[in-house]
């Protein structure tokens, strides 16, 4: 079983925490969390883009000039596409994206986001983190002391507002609770800060 180190938040190694093999130390399977991060992101799409086609461009119900005599292309409507002010072909209308995958696929690849964070030494597990006032440099100050100079996602057992709030205005750092955590999140920060709590929840939730 991998074991990581533990920190407080003055930064300092207080222990070592023993992780999951299961979920921590599972092999990456690449191809799982692709699927599941194009899925994440494809139903992060609004879908609301419109466009008009001929049919609803106001305009052209009368034949530009006769079909034969004139030397010029025949048309039948100045709304066609080729011309100016005309209706867009294939124009895209609002639809949604949303597709889902397989559970058994979800699980997979939250495993491998976790155990490729192990691998890469990203991911960092403190005692607990707990502020008794919203304050953004007691975060500031936080990722100082562990040495976090990157993008960092930090996992919460419980909805904390404090922890949240100072976390917030800090430009490439996220909060995420166990409960909404994704594999998109995780991959998209390079360094995994996560609670003692937290991590025993995870464990529960996926094991």
């Amino acid at each position: 079983m991998p074991n990581v180190a533990l920190y407080n938040v003055s930064g300092k190694q207080v222990g070592e925490i023993e992780l999951s093999e299961n979920i921590f130390g599972a092999d990456v399977n690449i191809e799982a969390m692709h699927q599941v991060v194009k899925m994440y992101l494809a139903n992060q799409r609004q879908g609301t883009q419109s466009a008009l086609t001929r049919a609803e461009v106001r305009g052209g119900g009368r034949k530009p000039w006769r079909q034969k005599g004139t030397g010029r292309a025949r048309h039948g409507s100045i709304r066609s596409p080729q011309w100016r002010k005309g209706g867009v072909v294939f124009a895209p209308k609002p639809r949604s994206y949303r597709y889902t995958v397989p559970k058994k696929i979800k699980r997979i690849a939250m495993k491998s986001a976790l155990s490729s964070k192990v691998n890469d030494n990203s991911l960092v597990v403190i005692e607990e983190l707990n502020f008794d006032e919203p304050k953004t440099k007691q975060v500031v100050s936080l990722l100082e002391n562990l040495k976090v100079d990157s993008k960092a996602l930090i996992v919460l057992a419980d909805n904390n507002e404090n922890v949240v709030k100072s976390a917030r205005n800090i430009k490439g750092v996220k909060t995420t609770l166990v409960n909404t955590l994704n594999v998109y999140d995780i991959l998209n920060h390079e360094k995994f800060i996560i609670t003692k709590d937290a991590v025993k929840k995870v464990e529960e939730v996926y094991a």
